[in-house]
């Protein structure tokens, strides 16, 4: 399809639509031209959201494992909620936060404003610059319990008595976080971010559920952009170039991330 100049033309009979060669990739990548530009956008907004949502997940998934190591009375209850986000249908979860994020009748505005007064005015949380912070804040909600489900289950996997032996050679709780903790887990955290990275970098339902079919421009990601490419332009061959760069974009970050951990293991 990429290599056809497939449009609403010609869904009856895709097979008549002409051969286009190298041209919807080349429009794809002229990054001086009005296609190129939205999609290079879309690529470094898409970027950063990944970078911040898989390290705030990551971070918040380690901080709950190690808390949820100890025995104390209630930690089933609190593991148990700590993972219901993960268990929610993604749609019913993000259908939630488009309500509590509403500017008017939103529950976020309510706190917020009517009951802590940190605003002067209703800020508008889908729309404007605030819409990527509320998409970062969402999609943490969904993935970090499973950060912290994986990691738990690496805790679990970690002998007590190494941390007995850095006790008895004086090492507090933080030293034994950074010499005992961290580096067990390493084969974990390994898969754990691979997959939190191509399952962030390539969401849809998200975005598509929290913003509708066009998302705030500060917010297009790059699945609602090839999304809109295909289906709201009824450009397909664009839309289906533009999938099949993404498609190598992450083939080769994924294969320079396992080389490069691969590497870093085995010299320790």
């Amino acid at each position: 399809m990429s290599f056809l100049k497939l449009t609403q033309f010609f869904l009856r009979n895709w097979s008549a639509a002409p051969f286009a060669g190298l041209d919807n990739y080349s429009v794809a990548v002229d990054f001086d031209g009005a296609v190129g530009r939205s999609l290079l956008h879309s690529f470094l907004v898409t970027v950063v959201f990944t970078l911040l949502t898989v390290g705030l997940s990551w971070l918040l998934g380690i901080c709950g494992a190690v808390l949820m190591q100890g025995s104390f009375r209630g930690r089933a209850v609190l593991r148990a909620l700590f993972l219901v986000p993960y268990a929610l249908p993604v749609y019913a979860g993000v259908i939630t936060w488009s309500f509590l994020l509403q500017r008017d009748s939103g529950l976020v505005n309510h706190l917020l404003v009517d009951q802590l007064h940190l605003f002067g005015e209703r800020p508008f949380w889908l729309i404007g610059s605030n819409s990527f912070w509320s998409l970062i804040v969402v999609c943490v909600w969904r993935s970090w319990p499973f950060a912290f489900l994986v990691l738990m289950a690496g805790l679990q996997n970690i002998p007590g008595d190494l941390y007995e032996a850095a006790a008895i050679d004086g090492a507090g709780w933080g030293r034994r976080l950074r010499a005992v903790t961290l580096p067990m887990l390493r084969p974990v955290n390994q898969v754990l971010v691979l997959v939190l990275f191509l399952w962030t970098f390539n969401d849809f339902n998200t975005p598509y559920v929290l913003f509708g079919k066009s998302a705030p421009h500060e917010a297009d990601l790059i699945s609602i952009h090839i999304y809109q490419s295909s289906f709201v332009t009824w450009n397909f061959g664009s839309g289906s170039a533009m999938s099949v760069l993404l498609l190598l974009f992450l083939l080769v970050v994924t294969a320079v991330y396992l080389v490069a951990t691969s590497r870093r293991r085995s010299d320790a």
